[in-house]
């Protein structure tokens, strides 16, 4: 098979796979040094830096050949899809080339299980070590770690890696086990419990030899079984709690054709993926819990984001007056931010805070009038439900679609 039709079927394979955007990679490069590519540890993978600057990542499988029938994989044993399979040569050609041609700026490297786990894991870390050893390669690199790999792989992966993935894939044991039953939540918790013990051992001896600096991430598949979004941030948390993880990737499940009756026909809203990351968000960066978000069974709501209904189910807590509550509380309201409640704070302390600060902040105006109180400005107490208030704060309908079937053709 020729290289391009390789490449053609395996970057389309890995297309599922939204775990790979990273950040954090220690800054390096190859100025005045043997060697080529950098990093600037802004943020990668078809992803807007700072700056401005649009970076990516050569996004591929090593081979869409795997010896496990996952139901709700595309790559599963028993799909009727093209394979095909690179040598570790052909990956790393490919990285330099299209690095030297400046389409790309790092590596995602992902595989289906072939003879074994650890026959595969170890071509994945043979791809990396030519890279960073024989060519010198500076550039990026995510691989993706094979629960079953011998930890010993694991490790060396780390060593050239900048960050690991281990996909937990779906929420339960349950679920895994009836949709890849050839997995094993254990065996990928052990996994990430070895990734983290290493990360560990190298925030504590900062000599240590490097092991994957921008940490590790993994992936969960909304809507190929029936957990709801309670149960998804409640793993969520676990596994951030558990295992330093530095971001839980959600990917809402895209029917395949002949998929297996064991998985839904239809996908789940795009929409339910969105407001996950919303939530998944405000746990990591606001200080909420999976139980303040989904103190109930069920799944989030799709016309408000999560933080807004937060506060429209605990209207005790406001209007909170911004010239008195402290930081973590003013960033839970809605329409202000982790950036605008540290500028409400730093200006606080020269003055009281007033209605068109707010404004000059640019925080939403029409969000947070009804939960706070200014210098200046006071809602009026009791006056409008939280009924009304998610009605009118609601996200715009969108239009449907008269002929779904032709919009998918």
């Amino acid at each position: 098979m020729e290289l391009k039709d390789k490449l053609e079927i395996l970057a389309d394979a890995a297309k599922y796979d939204a775990s790979c955007a990273s950040s954090g990679a220690p800054k390096r490069d190859s100025v005045d040094k043997d060697g080529l590519g950098a990093t600037n540890g802004m943020g990668i993978c078809h992803s807007y830096t700072p700056d401005g600057r649009c970076v990516s990542l050569l996004k591929i499988l090593l081979t869409n050949f795997c010896v496990y029938d996952c139901q709700y994989c595309v790559n599963r044993r028993s799909s009727n899809v093209p394979r095909a399979r690179f040598s570790v040569d052909e990956v790393v050609k490919l990285t330099q080339d299209f690095y030297l041609r400046n389409y790309i700026d790092g590596l995602f490297l992902s595989s289906g299980i072939i003879q074994s786990s650890d026959y595969t894991m170890e071509q994945l870390v043979e791809v990396a070590r030519r890279l960073r050893e024989e060519h010198k390669f500076r550039g990026y690199i995510h691989l993706k770690t094979i629960p079953d790999a011998d930890p010993r792989l694991i490790e060396l992966a780390g060593k050239y890696a900048d960050r690991l993935s281990v996909n937990i894939e779906l929420p339960t044991q349950d679920s895994v086990t009836r949709l890849a039953p050839e997995k094993n939540v254990y065996t990928i918790k052990l996994a990430m419990g070895s990734i983290r013990t290493k990360l560990d051992e190298k925030d504590d001896h900062p000599k240590a030899p490097a092991f994957a600096p921008a940490g590790q991430s993994t992936q969960m598949i909304v809507g190929a079984d029936a957990s709801d979004d309670q149960t998804i941030l409640n793993t969520a948390q676990t596994l951030y709690g558990s295992y330093k993880l530095k971001r839980v990737y959600y990917s809402a499940f895209s029917p395949i054709p002949q998929s297996p009756s064991s998985v839904p026909s239809a996908p789940p809203p795009l929409l339910r993926e969105h407001r996950l990351y919303q939530a998944d968000f405000l746990l990591r960066g606001y200080g909420f819990t999976a139980g303040e978000l989904m103190p109930q069974a069920g799944n989030l709501a799709l016309d408000i984001d999560p933080k807004l209904a937060w506060a429209l189910s605990n209207r005790e807590h406001f209007p909170l007056d911004l010239n008195r509550a402290d930081e973590s509380m003013i960033a839970r309201v809605p329409g202000i931010g982790l950036r605008s409640a540290k500028r409400i704070i730093d200006l606080r302390r020269l003055r009281r805070i007033r209605w068109e600060d707010l404004s000059r902040l640019r925080c939403s105006l029409k969000k947070l009038a009804p939960f706070v109180v200014t210098a200046d400005y006071k809602p009026a107490q009791g006056a409008v439900s939280s009924d009304l208030l998610r009605r009118n704060m609601a996200d715009a309908p969108q239009q449907m679609n008269l002929w779904p079937e032709l919009q998918a053709a």
